[in-house]
């Protein structure tokens, strides 16, 4: 008996229903982390990044955490805290730089740059008023992916650990003014507010973001007569909005400014720089001429300050005096209350760090979320930052380019 022959109809037809070999979407392999948390070397650091609280939580999740012994006693979490939440305790900077990903606060020094590895990820704040091109090269040198604290937004464009650390300064603000302010540490002697039959003490504020927001509340509440200056209308607008009462407000006008200042107790510089750039609205004129043993507190300070002669101290050296005017200039005053910063900080960052994770680890999250994006200044020892490459005179690749170029 023959084979009936196949038409070419018949042919096309089994062939559309036989099922087909399709290339399926590979699913994004979820990443597991090596993070080093170090123990902070410069300016009486004390905050850390992670809670052993969060450190059981990425633990958890399949990431390796090593913290170095006695990191986060600053901030009031022992060894034992950490280690008993699945971190390992490494005795040395050595060890604990063997990490992927070091998460730290304070940039790092030179000695800490030497223990650092190529491709590693950074991520700590950058400090741009106090950066030198040495470390920034040194950086470059390393090949190392470095994201700043400051530059790091949201999805919806803000900047979540800068809104929390300056929450928290300008929470502090009106308790450092008090003590400085006392005779116990040579300041005017007056109480910071006011009672019944005495003048208020007059605080006058250069800035009106979140700091000047939390400084308000906190001076208006101890009776004090509070000015906020600010070249942004919308901003003034928008703390008088904010703390749902009237204020003093004024743009930033240079004789304005100046006559206010004679008479003022407390001044807080509270402008953050502008494309880089500090601005030094204060000029060392106009501090000459305020009352002796008034105080400036420029909380500015960590990115070149906002008062011409404001110059970086420590919590150890908090303050000094200049034209009988006493400065303090720290830098990391929120490290005076570790323990809440360093909750504060653990929960922008462990979130993220999950989430990082679920993308496929840091570089893919750099690409696959802008507001992260924005946190990068050097890819693979490559500057992006324009402003930072500004600064010192440097060539940069702008990092929207960069993923330009993946696609």
């Amino acid at each position: 008996m023959t084979e009936k022959k196949k038409t070419g109809f018949e042919a096309l037809a089994k062939a559309s229903i036989t099922p087909q070999e399709q290339t399926l979407e590979v699913r994004k392999r979820r990443h597991a982390f090596f993070i080093g948390l170090p123990k902070e070397i410069s300016l009486q650091e004390n905050r850390i990044s992670l809670t052993p609280d969060a450190v059981a939580l990425l633990v958890n999740n399949g990431h390796d955490v090593w913290v170095e012994t006695s990191a986060g006693m600053g901030s009031k979490f022992t060894d034992q805290q950490y280690s008993d939440a699945g971190a390992k305790i490494v005795y040395s900077a050595q060890e604990v730089y063997q990490a992927d990903v070091i998460l730290k606060i304070e940039p790092p020094t030179m000695e800490e740059m030497e223990l650092m590895h190529a491709g590693q990820t950074l991520i700590s704040a950058l400090q741009i008023g106090q950066l030198k091109v040495e470390s920034l090269q040194a950086m470059m040198k390393k090949k190392l992916t470095a994201l700043a604290y400051e530059f790091i937004e949201d999805k919806v464009g803000g900047m979540p650990i800068i809104r929390a650390m300056s929450e928290i300064a300008g929470s502090t603000i009106m308790g450092i003014a008090s003590e400085y302010l006392s005779t116990a540490n040579g300041g005017k002697g007056v109480i910071l507010g006011g009672i019944t039959g005495v003048p208020p003490t007059k605080v006058v504020i250069v800035g009106a973001g979140t700091v000047a927001e939390y400084a308000v509340r906190a001076a208006l509440g101890l009776g004090a007569e509070v000015q906020v200056y600010d070249n942004h209308l919308y901003k003034l607008r928008r703390i008088k909005h904010l703390l749902s009462q009237q204020i003093y407000t004024s743009t930033i006008d240079t004789v304005t400014l100046g006559e206010s200042l004679k008479t003022a107790d407390v001044v807080i510089g509270a402008l953050r720089a502008e494309k880089g750039r500090p601005r030094h609205v204060i000029t060392e004129e106009m501090v000459s001429r305020m009352k002796q043993d008034s105080l400036i507190i420029d909380l500015s300070i960590d990115q070149g300050g906002c008062i011409e002669t404001s110059e970086p101290t420590s919590l150890n050296r908090p303050v000094f005096r200049k034209h009988g005017v006493i400065h303090y200039c720290v830098p990391n005053v929120a490290s005076r209350v570790a323990h809440t910063a360093a909750n504060a900080l653990s929960n922008i960052f462990t979130p993220t760090i999950l989430r990082a994770a679920e993308e496929g680890g840091v570089e893919a999250m750099i690409f696959s979320h802008k507001w992260f994006m924005k946190g990068v200044y050097t890819y693979k020892g490559g500057l992006t930052n324009e402003h930072v490459a500004r600064k010192f005179g440097l060539k940069h690749k702008s990092i929207e380019l960069l993923l330009a170029a993946r696609f």
